[in-house]
C-alpha cells in the first residue's frame, strides 16, 4: 500500500500543483467529509497523485491529470443532504466542480472533460481522453479504499473485541 503522504516529496507533482493547493477555495475542501473516513481535500489530494502517477508511467499528460484530479471534486456541500433539482449528485457535482475550478484557474478543454467525466459509470457521458479515464478509475478505486478499508478494520475490531470478551469471560 502507498504512504498517504508520499505526494509530499514528490517535487514534479508539487510543482504541477502547488498553485491550487495555495487556493482557501482547495483548502476549504478539508472541511467537508468524503466517503465517511476521510475528508475531500485528502480524496481529491489522493486522485490527483495516483492518477499522475499512472500518467507519467504510460505517457500521458500528467500535467492535466494532475491538476484536474485535484479539482474533480470541488463543491461545497453535503451531497448526501444537498438535492437538486437539474439531476443526481453524480451529475450534477462535476458541473458545479468545472464551474468552481474555472473561478481559481484555466481549465484547458482535456481538464474541463477530466472533471466533466469523473463519474462515468455513475453517468453515461463517455470519456474524451485517455487522462478522464485515468481520474475516473482512480476516483473510483480510491472512493472504495476510503470507504470499505476502514469500515472492515471497525467492524473487525468491534467483532474482535466482542469475541474476546466472551472468550475471557469463559475461561475467567
Amino acid at each position: 500500500m502507498q504512504n498517504p503522504n508520499a505526494w509530499r516529496n514528490d517535487q514534479e507533482y508539487l510543482n504541477i500543483v502547488d498553485d491550487l493547493l495555495q487556493h482557501d477555495e482547495v483548502q476549504q475542501l478539508s472541511q467537508y467529509t468524503q466517503h465517511h473516513f476521510s475528508n475531500r481535500l485528502r480524496h481529491s489530494i489522493s486522485v490527483s497523485y495516483r492518477s499522475y502517477l499512472i500518467a507519467k508511467k504510460i505517457g500521458a499528460d500528467e500535467t492535466a491529470t494532475a491538476r484536474a484530479g485535484l479539482l474533480h471534486d470541488m463543491f461545497y456541500y453535503d451531497w448526501r443532504v444537498t438535492k437538486f433539482e437539474e439531476g443526481s449528485h453524480a451529475y450534477v457535482h462535476p458541473r458545479i466542480a468545472l464551474k468552481n475550478a474555472q473561478k481559481i484557474t484555466h481549465i484547458n478543454s482535456k481538464e474541463a472533460d477530466i472533471i466533466l467525466k469523473h463519474m462515468f459509470g455513475a453517468t453515461i457521458a463517455l470519456p474524451k481522453y485517455r487522462e478522464s479515464w485515468i481520474v475516473s478509475i482512480v476516483d473510483d478505486f480510491a472512493a472504495v479504499n476510503e470507504y470499505l478499508i476502514p469500515k472492515t478494520y471497525l467492524t473487525y475490531f468491534k467483532w474482535h473485541t466482542k469475541w474476546t470478551k466472551k472468550i475471557a469471560e469463559v475461561f475467567a
